[in-house]
């Protein structure tokens, strides 16, 4: 074997082997990033319109597993409490243990004497259907609204019971970050709520993602190179024999 043949012939196997690595990579990455995001995130599927026209009837979202103690004003949270039914219910926190929580004045709820532009309530519609007395929020617990007030069963309509309606931040067990069907995205930040403290940060759901597409690309690239690359070396042996290009 020619010297030249030697050299198209290791050209091809190292062609060949990085090929593989990079499928190989792209698997472990791609494989990666599915595992991270379940073990980050819970799917649901929110069977009312109580939070329209943030989540409306039949959307898929991805709800963040977090810690109760971290969940903070304004987030969407998917939760349990035995007096509501003891099943999944997603709404939007309004106020902390601690907060006083009334409503309205001037259209707008207020939490300690502060009234909140709530931006995902749907245009014109007033902050709530049902006047809220003045109540302070037992500590460790939250009080709950859904962004469609006018039919949303929601701590208003527990006002009666014990804790003022609010339910446990134990209760909770999940953030939601995002719609993915349809394909609306991450949720808005609840901006309205920032003069009260600092709000939730979005989850991983995009670094995620990104993780997903890696691999994806990777393994792509690396299952086409292969044979572009044995094609490369076959064309250039033919050249270096004579060969007419049309010849294989």
């Amino acid at each position: 074997m020619s010297g030249t043949g030697r050299t198209q012939e290791g050209r091809g196997r190292l062609g060949s082997t990085l090929s593989g690595l990079a499928v190989a990579l792209g698997c472990v990455v791609f494989l990666g990033g599915f595992v991270w995001g379940a073990i980050v995130y819970k799917p649901y599927t929110v069977p009312t319109d109580s939070m329209s026209p943030t989540i409306v009837a039949g959307d898929r979202v991805l709800a963040q597993r977090v810690d109760s103690a971290d969940i903070k004003r304004g987030d969407v949270v998917v939760f349990r409490q035995k007096s509501w039914g003891d099943m999944p219910m997603v709404k939007r926190v309004v106020a902390v243990g601690g907060d006083t929580i009334a409503c309205c004045t001037d259209g707008r709820l207020t939490v300690d004497n502060k009234e909140i532009h709530e931006s995902y309530l749907a245009e014109g519609q007033v902050a709530e259907f049902r006047k809220i007395p003045t109540l302070t929020v037992p500590k460790d617990r939250l009080f709950m609204l859904g962004d469609e007030r006018s039919g949303s069963l929601d701590s208003t309509a527990h006002l009666t019971e014990a804790f003022s309606g609010t339910v446990a931040r134990d209760a909770v067990d999940a953030r939601v970050d995002a719609v993915v069907w349809p394909m609306n995205g991450m949720l808005d930040r609840p901006t309205g709520f920032e003069e009260l403290g600092p709000i939730s940060s979005p989850g991983p759901l995009r670094p995620i993602l990104g993780t997903i597409v890696a691999g994806a690309v990777l393994v792509m690239a690396g299952g086409a190179y292969g044979p572009i690359a044995h094609r490369a070396v076959r064309k250039r042996a033919g050249a270096a024999r004579g060969e007419p290009a049309g010849v294989r």
